[in-house]
């Protein structure tokens, strides 16, 4: 049978050894493993640095929507759009005709 490709990446980390036992304190009280307290403190750091990031886009993109447009009107904004350039179009063949 084929070797199930692993799931995960192995990564080999060093800190001073006053971080080590803190960290290893902190796992052992919380019944956790080094890898889950260290994936559960990236998640955090990432959240906290990623957090002001989409604050930022947020704030650009409300100045991208002064008309307050959701997901709701795209269908709709888009067939009128349609509708004028088609009746654009039209206008001008009967001119030219």
């Amino acid at each position: 049978m084929p070797a199930t490709p692993r799931r995960s990446r192995v990564f080999t980390i060093s800190m001073p050894p006053e971080m080590a036992n803190a960290a290893e304190f902190l796992a052992k009280a919380e019944n956790r493993s080094m890898s889950e307290l260290l994936r559960e403190a990236f998640r955090v750091y990432h959240a906290q640095r990623i957090g002001p990031i989409f604050d930022e886009i947020g704030k650009y993109a409300a100045t991208r929507n002064p008309e307050g447009y959701t997901e709701d009107d795209v269908d709709r904004l888009v067939h009128e759009v349609r509708d004028e350039m088609r009746a654009e179009r039209e206008a001008k063949r009967a001119l030219a005709s």
